[in-house]
């Protein structure tokens, strides 16, 4: 298992119009130093060799660089996923303690602080990533974008923005308007759909734009800055296309189920981000979960290009031996 994705704990300090994990706040969950020691060495024994820190925002957890140096000492990088509003206090530490750090960038100034609904949010994001930058300017700070309907028009002035503030790539997904996933209890219903995917019209106007930027960036996406390539960008829009029931969803190439897992704070064992639990690590260990009969006839039966789930992800993920090594 090269790849484990661990959700240190349910908080986050934004309040995203695209997310509902700000809505469990108040439950504080978390996994504990202690809790992250029993299960150490099976984490070498799977010769894990990335682990993502995901959640919520990775830097709330109350002993995390304790946590990381436990993760660091079975030979595992480290990417921290963060809203970025906390950069700046923590960057020396993140430095010090992780390998990269990807944050999350939402549009220029008004639009980034409209969509996540917090005061001074880009101000903050962009003061965090010169304190990095400062620090060690080739430590690797990357951005990610999710494209919907409140910032599909900033696109342009998104790639122009990461540029500006130092970020050293940028990548692009569409919105999971779909999933039980992000603290949701239940599927969005139409209306709440409606205020992240676009409209037929507003796809019509996104197709437009990203033609545009194959001319504008043609640079940036040779380079890599951009990192998904032009066949991946008509692809999110065909995502929406699929949404507003205009096309098919893309095709799937996704090895996630098979090569890596999902800790959530509250101990659950995924397959990914959106598939349903195989268990929980209060209950019994991480090997045995993974490796469980369930587990097994899990990945054993699922098909990425058929199953309803995988048809909608947001997020798929396809590595080979090479990129793993």
């Amino acid at each position: 298992m090269p790849i484990l994705v661990l959700m240190p704990h349910s908080r986050c300090n934004c309040r995203c119009v695209m997310c509902d994990i700000w809505k469990a706040n108040q439950n504080k969950t978390e996994i504990s130093v202690d809790e992250l020691q029993k299960h150490l060495q099976t984490f070498k024994k799977l010769n894990v060799q990335r682990v993502a820190l995901s959640g919520g925002e990775a830097l709330m957890h109350s002993n995390l660089w304790k946590f990381c140096d436990l993760l660091h000492s079975i030979g595992a990088k480290i990417s921290l996923l963060s809203t970025g509003v906390t950069l700046s206090h923590h960057a020396k530490n993140l430095v010090t303690h992780c390998d990269d750090v990807i944050v999350s960038l939402d549009g220029s100034r008004e639009i980034h602080n409209q969509i996540r609904n917090i005061p001074g949010a880009y101000e903050k994001l962009e003061e965090g990533v010169k304190a990095i930058k400062g620090i060690a300017p080739e430590f690797k700070v990357t951005g990610r974008t999710v494209l919907q309907k409140q910032n599909f028009r900033d696109f342009p002035n998104i790639i122009e923005t990461a540029r500006r503030i130092g970020l050293d790539q940028i990548s692009f997904l569409a919105a999971d308007v779909s999933s039980e996933a992000f603290n949701r209890p239940d599927p969005w219903q139409a209306v709440k759909v409606a205020e992240v995917a676009l409209s037929e019209m507003e796809i019509q106007e996104l197709g437009i734009i990203l033609h545009k930027s194959f001319v504008d960036f043609s640079e940036d996406y040779n380079s890599k800055f951009i990192a998904e390539s032009q066949r991946k960008m008509m692809e999110l829009l065909q995502h929406y296309k699929a949404i507003a029931r205009m096309a098919d969803f893309p095709g799937k190439k996704c090895n996630a189920p098979w090569i890596s897992a999902v800790v959530e704070s509250d101990g659950n064992v995924l397959p990914c981000f959106f598939h349903k639990p195989y268990g929980n690590i209060n209950d019994a260990s991480f090997t045995d979960l993974i490796n469980s009969q369930k587990a097994i006839d899990f990945r054993k039966n699922l098909n990425v290009a058929t199953d309803p789930i995988c048809k909608k992800c947001v997020c798929s993920l396809k590595l080979g031996l090479t990129q793993l090594s």
